[in-house]
């Protein structure tokens, strides 16, 4: 078997298989076009050609794999660069590129043209960068397409809550209560919410203070902490409140205001302690007295009543009803002393019974004593 090639230009010897030296005589190399140094292993092996040489090149691995990809090295053609993007063509030859611009268009068209707006809710329509054209009501509607026409929907039957921190706020009878409500209220009006006012939720809430000091101006403060003025107050507030807001035009109905909190100044709080503590007290005492006199009266009414049946009785039998009436009375009189009052023939009047028993009764104690 021949001998394996050197990589460096130069066969290797060794012996055959039958032990004589195989392959090419020793000696050195020949010379020529093919052999003229070290072999290169980078180089492509064989001379193509007929023993032309390949052209040479570098050894460096960053130009060996600078045209190499992840799918393989990369090929030029001609005498241009890489491969060129290309749309896909239909089968007649045309490109696809009119139709899909097309087909955006469209999509664009009715996405932005068609509008659906659900029940309970509005939309305002306006064109050109905010100038306002029209309105739209529940169902399907249309438009110019956006950017010329911009269709904004709100949701106006949704009960909206602003939630007021507790505020100072002077009462009728010039003292102090701390109070925090809140405001309920909804869209009436979505053109008027949407472009009459600037910031239509700090209108509600600015309007809402004013209406509430208003109010609470009008009562005291008892009757403001003890809650007895408490709903005049939210009714009154939201009146107010609904009249202020017509009056800008806001297109905003007021649901209800609900005091949440009513609380004296911490600075006189310890004050105001012991003042409901005896108005309670107050309060306490009067309905005692109160039910006392429900009392007395009950047993007025009774008597009264009973004196009615006795007098019925009377005018049917005058002297029965006398008589009985005499020993009824005499019967509650006497069984309240300690004499006995005797009224009959060969009988003394008056008998000291209880002197007569505890005489007797000493009598029978004296033996046993001496």
């Amino acid at each position: 078997m021949a001998g394996k090639k050197n990589p460096w230009g130069k066969p290797s010897r060794g012996p055959s298989r039958d032990g004589d030296a195989g392959g090419e005589p020793e000696g050195d190399a020949p010379t020529g076009d093919n052999n003229d140094g070290p072999r290169n292993p980078w180089l492509p092996g064989g001379a193509p050609n007929g023993g032309r040489k390949p052209p040479r090149r570098s050894a460096s691995i960053e130009d060996i794999f600078k045209n190499r990809g992840p799918e393989g090295p990369r090929r030029s053609g001609g005498g241009g660069g890489g491969p060129t993007l290309r749309f896909p063509q239909r089968p007649g030859g045309g490109s696809w590129l009119p139709i899909a611009l097309a087909g955006v268009a469209a999509v664009w068209l009715i996405f932005s043209s068609v509008h659906f707006v659900q029940p309970g809710e509005a939309a305002t329509v306006t064109r050109f960068g905010g100038k306002y054209v029209g309105q739209f009501g529940p169902g399907t509607n249309f438009s110019a397409p956006y950017p010329i026409s911009v269709v904004d929907t709100e949701n106006v039957i949704e009960i909206r809550t602003e939630e007021v921190p507790t505020k100072l706020i002077l009462t009728g009878d010039q003292n102090l209560v701390d109070l925090s409500y809140s405001i309920r209220w909804n869209i009436k009006d979505l053109t008027l919410f949407q472009f009459q006012l600037a910031d239509p939720i700090e209108t509600v809430r600015e309007a809402a203070e004013t209406a509430m000091r208003s109010s609470v101006a009008e009562k005291t403060l008892d009757s403001v902490i003890s809650g007895e003025g408490r709903a005049d107050i939210q009714e009154n507030v939201r009146m107010r409140m609904q009249s202020i807001l017509d009056g800008y035009g806001a297109g905003i109905a007021v649901q209800g205001i609900e005091i949440d909190k009513t609380d004296p100044p911490e600075s006189v709080v310890e004050a105001f302690n012991d003042v409901l503590a005896a108005q309670q007290d107050a309060e306490r005492e009067l309905n005692r007295a109160r039910r006392y006199a429900q009392q007395v009266l009950a047993r007025a009414e009774g008597d009264a009543e009973a004196f009615n049946q006795i007098y019925a009785e009377y005018r049917l039998a005058p002297e029965v009803t006398r008589r009985r009436l005499y020993y009824e009375t005499m019967e509650a009189v006497l069984s309240r002393t300690d004499k006995t009052v005797i009224d009959a023939d060969g009988v003394t009047p008056y008998i000291p019974l209880r002197e007569v028993e505890r005489g007797r009764t000493g009598q029978s104690a004296a033996p046993a004593g001496q």
